[in-house]
């Protein structure tokens, strides 16, 4: 077992490392990715970027997945002190991984302004870092909630893009603190030692690379349904919906974690509660922004990124290989797919663990939408972490591969093997429909034997 000194110093130099990255090839104004595979085998980009960002992401994803053995065995302050150790040297430089801060700052900007982010992107807004926006997303009109538009329109107000982005770092690094100070309630409901689950998030290469050098939403978004979902475990409605509405005014995915807190809850007045509490703050938020529900409709604009890394679109990718585009109906029955997904975990939740059941929720959410970006693993982490007790390699291996799939600037290496990456996923999603039903059949036929007792539900699903 590694000594818990080597792994916190290890993961320390990997950061390190990924700042020096970040520093000279992290996310620019305009925008301009240049760092690829092609260029890094051409000796285009030095050697200087390529080799902190490889050193980086090999030393700190290797430190996290050898510190999960640790971790058990450490004290919680342990865990929060090595985490916070390793986000510390990002927070100073250029973003990793990706543009999306850039997005974020154009968005607070133009509600800043008075105009309507909702009624289009920066190429029809406008926007004075309008050239740091990646093509992508210059003509689409903003997906996120009312209150992420009023924290980015209180970023914009320095009037400097630096200083925008270092006012959604800060609202990123909010994010990760509410997660800190829920976690303990969670891990406690979970029976999972704290200081394992605090590692399994808090340490995991996705938060300093993405949800605080890249200052994506989600942390926020994550951080207020953890916080939620800690104040309905503690019998408190009002707050934990209050908590969810705010979440679910961040990113619309945040209301995939209400019905689950209501069942934790022990009485109707409290779930009645939490309904108004997550009402009023929708409610209040849309008043306030004065922008309405056009951050609804404009979610549709959220599915132009087609990548492999999404099981639904991999299907869809492979069918295009031999025929027609397949990609729209493939998304579309995963869309169909989640829905009986979540009414079923909703449905075993009753009589098992809801806290439990949320995690799955919220994994099924990740692995059935239309786009899958590396960040989006955290969504599951945080409440998973706090609730398995084992297969942890279920959670450790995907968040490890996610945390390597960015260049600093941000290209997805999954561009780069666009057909042999559906081919590949849309292969393993075919060995585990057989896997899963190889079992069921076997599970049945056990059953039915003449020695069969009838299997109990537990109330707690560990």
């Amino acid at each position: 077992m590694p000594r818990p000194a080597l792994v916190r110093y290890a993961g320390l130099a990997g950061s390190l490392s990924l700042a020096v990255a970040a520093w000279f090839g992290g996310a620019t104004n305009p925008w301009e990715p240049t760092i690829r595979p092609a260029s890094i085998f051409a000796g285009d980009d030095g050697v200087l970027v390529p080799l902190a960002w490889l050193v980086g992401i090999v030393l700190l994803v290797g430190a996290w997945v050898a510190g999960v053995r640790v971790a058990g065995g450490q004290t919680s302050r342990w865990a929060y002190v090595t985490a916070a150790l390793w986000s510390l040297p990002l927070l100073a430089f250029l973003p990793l991984g990706s543009y999306d801060a850039y997005s974020y700052a154009c968005q607070g900007w133009q509600q800043g302004a008075g105009l309507d982010p909702y009624a289009g992107g920066v190429d029809l807004l406008g926007c004075p870092w309008a050239d740091a926006v990646a093509p992508t997303w210059r003509d689409a009109p903003a997906p996120y909630g009312p209150l992420f538009l009023l924290l980015a329109a209180l970023a914009a107000k320095t009037g400097s893009l630096a200083g925008t982005l270092a006012g959604l770092r800060v609202i990123a690094l909010l994010g990760v603190v509410l997660i800190a100070v829920a976690l303990p309630v969670l891990a406690r409901r979970g029976n999972v030692p704290l200081s394992r689950a605090v590692w399994l998030v808090l340490a995991c290469p996705l938060v300093p690379i993405h949800l605080i050098s890249g200052a994506h939403n989600d942390a926020l978004m994550v951080g207020l349904f953890v916080a939620g979902l800690a104040c309905a475990i503690k019998q408190r409605g009002w707050a934990a919906g209050l908590l969810l509405g705010l979440a679910i005014a961040v990113k619309a995915t945040a209301v995939v974690v209400a019905p689950f807190a209501l069942l934790l809850l022990l009485t109707r007045r409290r779930q009645a509660e939490l309904v108004g509490g997550a009402v009023l703050a929708l409610a209040a938020t849309t008043l306030v922004s004065g922008r309405g529900f056009g951050w609804v409709t404009a979610l549709a604009g959220s599915g132009i990124s087609v990548q492999w890394t999404s099981p639904p679109t991999a299907v869809g990718m492979t069918i295009d290989l031999f025929g027609p585009d397949a990609v729209p109906v493939t998304r579309i029955i995963g869309i169909v797919a989640l829905a009986i997904v979540l009414a079923l975990l909703f449905f075993r939740a009753r009589s098992r663990d809801p806290l439990l059941y949320a995690g799955y929720a919220l994994a099924a959410t990740v692995l059935l939408a239309p786009v899958f970006h590396p960040w989006y693993a955290v969504w599951p982490l945080a409440v998973l972490a706090a609730t398995l007790h084992h297969h942890l390699r279920w959670l450790v291996v995907p968040c490890a591969v996610a945390s390597a799939l960015c260049l600093p600037d941000g290209y997805n290496l999954a561009l780069a093997v666009k057909s042999q990456g559906a081919v590949a996923m849309t292969a393993l999603l075919v060995y585990l429909l057989w896997k899963t039903l190889y079992e069921a059949k076997n599970r049945t036929g056990r059953r039915r034997g003449p020695d069969h007792t009838p299997d109990r539900l537990s109330r707690r699903d560990a």
